[in-house]
């Protein structure tokens, strides 16, 4: 199967962080190189473009793809976007005229069965973006408390149903071993009264969410990320940052007016003590896909483009 994945918000977020056409550009979640070359076909052939993923099938079908659209140089390093201040450091490069960060799941790995990551097809319960790490969505399934269970699909989910979807996973497990993905949906369907199920999205689409970002640590790494690539930026360099639920969202807001703001001293310290000093710009209009864009891609509805300028 072909790595396909229809970028979101791309002529968006590409024009939100282009500057010097001559410059350095950090993709930090490159996946199918979408937006990487739609902004590697604006540069000079003396620009250099850095793209970061952690799926190698994702990396080796952007540097394809990229290869043949743009003439600018091109670096394509497998890490996470974590790791993107020791990754410039360790290419020699000080700071970078503008940072991409496009936090949705790819096309390709929710459309291909033997990732795990669909609730609309059966396949091995992986979800694994990094498929050397270890922990599986099945370790987690399988081996996690009911209260953990309970906690992740809550937290992370936001599923009000939270609480009876993790005792029912428990209970199926006694019984068998969860190792397919269409296993845990229909454990997921008998735990959702049927009136429930009836609205909204499909019933199990919260639960796998949590469980996704769990086994890849998405949230817990998503604000040392963006305080990391904003210090890696020159000054009037842009970020732009797309998310696609609320917890990213409002990590990425919070993030942003944090780095915005000069003193973070609690309201009733006298002076200031923090030593803090404001980093970032805050563009403040979100911008959000169009209706023609979601007709054509319904999967970009939930997504939010944040901007912020370094000063």
């Amino acid at each position: 199967m072909d790595f396909h994945h229809v970028s979101v918000l791309c002529s968006a977020t590409v024009k939100a962080v282009l500057g010097p056409t001559n410059g350095v550009y950090v993709d930090c979640t490159l996946g199918g190189g979408g937006h990487a070359a739609t902004l590697g076909m604006l540069l000079d052939n003396e620009a250099w473009l850095i793209g970061l993923d952690q799926d190698k099938e994702a990396l080796k079908a952007a540097k394809t793809r990229l290869d043949k659209t743009v003439s600018c140089h091109v670096t394509c390093v497998q890490r996470n976007f974590r790791e993107v201040k020791e990754t410039l450091y360790e290419l020699g490069v000080d700071a970078v005229d503008g940072i991409i960060f496009d936090l949705g799941v790819s096309s390709y790995q929710l459309d291909m069965p033997e990732r795990g990551f669909s609730y609309m097809h059966d396949g091995p319960l992986d979800m694994r973006m990094n498929q050397e790490n270890k922990k599986t969505a099945a370790d987690i399934v399988n081996t996690y408390r009911e209260e953990e269970l309970y906690r992740i699909i809550k937290d992370y989910g936001e599923e009000r149903w939270a609480k009876r979807i993790a005792m029912f996973i428990v209970a199926a497990r006694k019984e068998k071993t969860f190792t397919r993905t269409q296993e845990l949906v229909q454990v997921i369907k008998q735990a959702i009264p049927a009136g429930a199920r009836k609205e909204g999205p499909h019933p199990a689409k919260r639960t796998f969410q949590a469980i996704r970002i769990e086994v890849n640590g998405e949230l817990s790494i998503l604000q040392q990320s963006l305080e990391a690539a904003v210090s890696c930026l020159k000054r009037g360099g842009k970020i732009g940052v797309i998310t696609f639920h609320s917890l990213e969202d409002r990590i990425t807001k919070r993030t942003f007016k944090q780095l915005a703001t000069e003193c973070i001293c609690p309201p009733h310290m006298p002076v200031c003590t923090c030593d803090h000093h404001a980093s970032l710009k805050i563009t403040n209009k979100v911008i959000v896909p169009s209706p023609e864009e979601i007709m054509h891609n319904p999967r970009a509805r939930s997504a939010k483009l944040r901007i912020g300028v370094r000063i």
